[in-house]
């Protein structure tokens, strides 16, 4: 791979719904730049793009991937993300490193959740885009519509460029609204130019007036020449084009198709023209030693500095971390400074990844994205940089996973193989984290989705040869009494020789601080039982209170008060004394009036005002109490409720079901209350035949 200057490069995320047509555009892109001899297919399975098995499989991204384009003396980095909700920390962290986006858009499908997420991710980085529209080979697709769609709902700033011809049926052509010059596509690849037909002409008008409102808005002056009715020319339009798109009040609207690679050319020449250089761009950090703001804004005369925002880590390719050079010019067997991990990394070679072919380079100029091969200590989000300028950039904010599954090896003896293979894709994927729940027994995954954790499971299996099942979790219910009582209990064995005795006098009964497992204290006197037993007592508390006599579940809040009790000079021992109290306790607690309760959990649910009602009702079926609503932007509502964990099982797929896939939800634990009867005794019993 060649070496780009700063001013050469383009990084561009494409974003988007599911299945709209990402990763066939890249294809193409790819296909029409000369990298490949032929275009691959989703169908097919040899994009480059979705190279991994299990999104041959399901036909669907999973991963992000990198794909740098050389396009005349420049070259594009292309990252392609997946467009489920299933995946987004991937394309979090794809735009984290992006300069602009394309917004792909099915022309049959129209405007998407996944679209709409898109352009959120857009707004919240500040990121120039565009939106380009696939499958208008298609007769079903209706670049009008989508079009009409985006200025319904994004205003003045959506600009359309082109407009398609068909002819009998056949996506021909397209007429270019800047120019206003028709242009066929011919046998050789490339256009001939006609005059707009006139049926064109009426979208014409609509699209030219679209447009040029857009680039009046660029500025006052544009704006009352726009009202004093002048004409702009072909370069002040596209002058206020480039500032308007870089600074994201213009969006232009583009579109062709991908399986016939129509409408690639025009992209990458608009992505070059209109999309900024990094060296236009804005980025900085902290000095560590100064802690005053370092402004690398991609200069590569300024001291070397990289971040990592992605990292493979796969059993046949090796890790790499994936980088954006924020400043200076990096080489071969630079050392940099890792601040986070107070280490050096010596790079070795440099490389750009294009699917999962790696690629060695001379060079990264500051702007550019590359990869590592092989860091130590460095993970994603973290800062390279010099240790005579130590400098750390932002790390990226990754959405929180809130779906988990009890799992569990398949065959005994995999423990630790399983162990060893999710800490490596918890190092790829920062949405993906494994939990040991002590206190309940089992070992927790948590995602963002039901897929996500089913997508985990075959990675698992078919990379690293492990299998798991996924079941639903044991909630983490909890035991307590609700009054106080009296009871003993005398443990006496004998059995030839030293015999066991140990005998306890206990009153059990509520401490009033549920925070704490238990309180123990003793009032014995006189001796009745010996100081040095005290310690053996209280670890008898301490073994019963992990699984309580009601249903196994931990204990809390309770008060022990040893108060009485007998010893034997020879046959009392540590032992006799905790196989008593454990004895005692669970007699007690029987008595004392147990309770079971159930974690409650703080939701927060965002959704469409159109899907309101339903979400209020599947809540109350899950006993929910909704505790208020807040209109928010967009027409999106925000409901607050508490709901015990247990009726969060599977929620995520009922959202998404009664939404179309447009609701989010977020929760945290909230505290403890009682279950209701129903609950507690089903619980009892489930643990019964267990």
């Amino acid at each position: 791979m060649n070496v780009y200057t700063t001013d050469k490069i383009r990084n561009v995320v494409l974003l988007g719904h599911g299945g709209c047509g990402k990763t066939s555009l890249a294809e193409a892109l790819v296909y029409l730049s000369g990298l490949s001899n032929r275009m691959g297919t989703i169908d097919a399975g040899n994009t480059v793009s979705d190279y991994d098995k299990e999104e041959i499989k399901r036909k669907i991204s999973i991963k992000t991937s990198v794909i740098p384009i050389p396009w005349e003396e420049y070259k594009v980095n292309i990252l392609d993300t997946p467009g489920f909700h299933d995946f987004i920390g991937e394309a979090e962290e794809a735009v984290s490193v992006a300069d602009a986006a394309i917004i792909v858009v099915s022309g049959k499908a129209g405007i998407e959740t996944g679209t709409k997420r898109a352009w959120e991710l857009c707004e919240k980085k500040k990121l120039p885009r565009m939106v380009f529209v696939t499958n208008m080979d298609d007769d079903k697709a209706s670049f009008r519509e989508v079009v009409q769609n985006l200025q319904n709902m994004y205003g003045k700033r959506i600009a359309p460029f082109h407009l398609p011809i068909r002819e009998n049926e056949q996506f021909v052509g397209y007429v270019n609204v800047i120019q206003q010059k028709a242009k066929r596509w011919n046998d050789k690849g490339t256009v001939d130019k006609f005059d707009v037909p006139d049926y064109s002409q009426e979208n014409l008008t609509i699209c030219r007036d679209a447009l040029l409102e857009a680039v009046a808005e660029t500025s006052e002056e544009f704006m009352d020449r726009f009202f004093e009715g002048d004409e702009f020319s072909e370069d002040e339009i596209r002058q206020a084009l480039r500032v308007g798109v870089c600074a994201g009040d213009v969006v232009p609207v583009l579109m062709g198709s991908n399986s016939m690679a129509r409408g690639m050319f025009t992209l990458m020449a608009d992505i070059i023209k209109y999309f900024p250089s990094p060296d236009r761009c804005k980025c900085a950090g902290i000095d560590t030693t100064t802690n005053e703001v370092f402004e690398a804004d991609y200069d590569f005369s300024k001291p070397k500095s990289a971040y990592i925002f992605k990292t493979i880590a796969d059993p046949y390719i090796g890790k790499y971390s994936l980088i954006k050079v924020n400043s200076g010019v990096l080489k071969p067997e630079d050392v940099l400074f890792n601040y986070h991990r107070d280490t050096d990394e010596r790079l070795g070679k440099l490389y750009t990844i294009r699917g999962n072919k790696v690629e060695e380079v001379k060079e990264l100029h500051a702007g550019d994205i590359g990869a590592l091969a092989k860091l130590s200590d460095s993970q994603t989000t973290d800062s390279l940089s010099t240790r005579k300028n130590p400098v750390t950039y932002l790390r990226t904010a990754i959405s929180k996973p809130y779906v988990f599954r009890r799992y569990m090896a398949k065959n005994k003896g995999d423990e630790d193989k399983i162990s060893q293979a999710l800490s490596k894709l918890c190092m790829e994927d920062l949405t993906l984290k494994y939990v040991n729940d002590s206190d309940n027994g089992q070992t927790l995954l948590y995602g963002i989705s039901a897929q996500h954790l089913e997508v985990v499971q075959n990675v698992l299996a078919e990379k690293y040869k492990v299998d798991i099942d996924l079941m639903r979790p044991r909630t983490s219910f909890k035991e307590t009494i609700r009054k106080k009582v009296d009871t003993e209990y005398k443990y006496k064995k004998q059995s030839g020789g030293h015999g066991q005795y140990g005998h306890v006098k206990i009153i059990l009964e509520p401490s009033g601080d549920m925070e704490t497992q238990y309180v123990f204290e003793q009032t014995v006197v006189g001796g009745a039982v010996p100081k040095n037993y005290f310690p053996a007592v209280e670890k008898g508390i301490a073994e019963s209170v992990k699984s309580g006599p009601l249903a196994k579940y931990p204990v809390t809040g309770v008060k022990v008060t040893l108060y009485d009790g007998s010893y034997h000079s020879v046959d009392s021992s540590e032992l006799a004394f905790k196989v008593a109290t454990e004895q005692a306790f669970k007699k007690g607690f029987m008595e004392a009036s147990p309770v079971l309760l159930e974690p409650i959990a703080s939701l927060k649910v965002v959704v469409p005002n159109e899907f309101t009602g339903d979400i209020m009702g599947d809540l109350n079926k899950r006993r929910a109490r909704v505790l208020g609503m807040n209109p928010i932007d967009d027409g999106y509502q925000e409901i607050l409720a508490d709901i015990p964990y247990i009726e969060l099982f599977e929620y995520d797929t009922r959202l998404y079901s009664a939404t179309r896939g447009s609701g989010i939800f977020s929760y945290e634990f909230a505290r403890y209350e009682q279950a209701p009867d129903e609950v507690a005794q089903r619980e009892i019993e489930k643990n019964k035949e267990e």
